[in-house]
């Protein structure tokens, strides 16, 4: 039987570790991250509240260094086993991720994991806001020691992962020319994908990958306010409606992506949201999907990349 890829609070309930035995079959994973320019810090937050026997997994810590200094690129196999083992997780281990904004970075962390071949884990849909919203429990204790588990070195799954020279290559044929070429769709807003609106990354140019396609990440999310509250979150959209966002921006390649008959790959500004958009995919039932980890940050840097803009008068 599969993992599921999402869990509801009370799922996660059901699944909390038990404190008896030599062996933890869950782990639960706090893998918040916020923007640079964001004031708050996810690992302070951590320290205050958090799911029941959850640890942080600090998705810019485990991560591997990249030559224009690019932040949570996916990790070495062994960088990866090496984390888990601190985790006190094991190859068997269901490993349940979350963040703090309901849906935002734990579907990169859970990219990070499928991609390493770990097909049991999932993340919680709503995040630590909707199990607060849920009325179930916070620890507010400082966080447990793990026990140190052992964990094999995996194998990466490369073909989750596009690399700068890939998505040159692919973005110089007009995917409307050949029904087998591989898509692309960026999780930014419309005017940075546009290049209307700035890159919150100074110096950066906005614009985009020719032949690309804008698929805002949001689009595929829900937003809920916490009563009695001016407090957000978000949530995946029902399968069906995910299926309408994605007609509605890819047209008629839409049904050949959820079949399988086209690749498609997902970008974002730095590789984080982009995860949004590949659960999304996965939630459809597409088989093709990767993920372009340098996203726009990696290509927009270099002097050689071809940008493209939306035509003004």
């Amino acid at each position: 039987m599969s993992t599921p890829l999402l869990l509801s609070p009370s799922q996660l309930q059901a699944s909390l570790p038990s404190r008896s035995g030599d062996s933890q079959q869950v782990a639960i994973l706090d893998s918040s991250w916020f923007m640079p320019n964001s004031p708050r810090k996810p690992n302070e937050e951590f320290q205050k509240k958090r799911v029941p026997g959850a640890q942080f997994l600090d998705l810019d810590e485990v991560a591997s260094p990249h030559e224009l200094g690019l932040k949570h690129m996916i990790p070495s196999e062994r960088q990866f086993a090496d984390a888990c083992e601190a985790f006190g997780i094991g190859p068997s281990c269901h490993v349940i991720l979350y963040d703090t904004h309901g849906v935002f970075s734990s579907p990169r962390a859970l990219f990070m994991f499928r991609a390493f071949g770990h097909e049991k884990s999932s993340i919680l849909d709503g995040g630590l806001p909707r199990w607060e919203a849920e009325g179930l429990p916070i620890e507010v204790e400082p966080p447990a020691q793990a026990r140190k588990a052992v964990y094999p070195t995996p194998v990466l799954d490369k073909e989750m992962i596009r690399s700068y020279d890939q998505m040159v290559s692919n973005s110089f044929p007009d995917p409307q020319s050949d029904p087998a070429l591989e898509l692309v769709i960026d999780a930014r807003s419309r005017g940075r994908f546009l290049g209307t609106d700035p890159e919150p990354r100074q110096g950066l140019s906005s614009g985009h990958i020719p032949h690309s396609f804008s698929l805002p990440f949001t689009a595929f999310l829900q937003t809920h306010t916490l009563p009695n509250s001016s407090v957000q979150y978000t949530s995946f959209l029902p399968v069906p409606e995910l299926r309408n966002v994605l007609v509605s921006h890819l047209g008629d390649h839409a049904d050949a992506v959820i079949q399988g008959e086209r690749p498609i790959t997902t970008s974002c500004g730095s590789g984080m949201t982009a995860g949004v958009l590949w659960l999304g995919l996965k939630l459809l039932g597409a088989p093709k999907v990767a993920l372009y980890d340098e996203s726009w940050t990696g290509y927009a840097s270099r002097a050689s990349s071809k940008i493209e803009k939306a035509k003004t008068d």
